[in-house]
């Protein structure tokens, strides 16, 4: 016989503890930075660096790769108590955590993620480049071309709107390898920021 499931708004002791965890940083550290972060454009650096101390950058990491090993719903906690003081820092944990993390945890081969997941979860921001200036809502009709150059790819086109763009040190960057076969010819990239040929413009 299976546990009746339980409502969203049901937490488990763990996840109240959390909760209340990053609730309070978010009010001690998090709040008082916000106007300055808003008024300057750009994030805090040192309130980066405690995100991923206190592991809410690698959430869904597993631990054998210094990540927390939580779940998505746990992610969901993170970024529900940090939006509720600063949607930017919230967006950027989100970004980390949902898209990054997760497409890595999903479609990673055992050999990236043995590479990125320590970095993702400890001192490096992902970013997550889909969007283009004529694929934004149309997110097949990508811009961005891949070619293969013998054991190497080659890409060749602009991202638009990448959230965590400042602040990233890897890129998930979204391109297509054969575009008469629309969205079955997209595939991704896991790009460094200082890969030859890549920069980051600006905002």
């Amino acid at each position: 016989m299976h546990d009746a499931p339980r409502a969203l708004t049901s937490l488990s002791e763990q996840e109240r503890m959390l909760q209340e965890a990053v609730r309070d940083f978010a009010v001690s550290e998090v709040a008082p930075r916000a106007m300055a972060m808003d008024q300057a454009q750009q994030m805090d650096q040192g309130l980066i660096d405690q995100l991923f101390e206190l592991g809410l950058m690698g959430v869904e990491v597993p631990e054998m790769y210094e990540g927390t090993g939580a779940d998505f719903f746990t992610s969901v906690l993170v970024v529900e108590e940090l939006s509720k003081v600063d949607p930017a820092i919230a967006t950027l944990g989100d970004v980390q955590n949902t898209l990054v993390t997760n497409a890595l945890r999903r479609w990673g081969s055992d050999d990236q993620k043995a590479r990125y997941y320590p970095r993702l979860a400890t001192d490096t921001v992902g970013a997550y480049a889909l969007s283009e200036a004529g694929s934004g809502s149309d997110a097949f009709a990508l811009a961005c071309r891949a070619t293969q150059d013998d054991n190497s790819w080659i890409l060749n086109g602009q991202k638009l709107w990448i959230t965590n763009s400042a602040e990233a040190g890897l890129f998930i960057v979204f391109a297509t390898v054969d575009p008469d076969v629309s969205y079955k010819g997209i595939t991704a990239f896991l790009v460094e920021r200082d890969s030859a040929g890549f920069t980051v413009g600006k905002k």
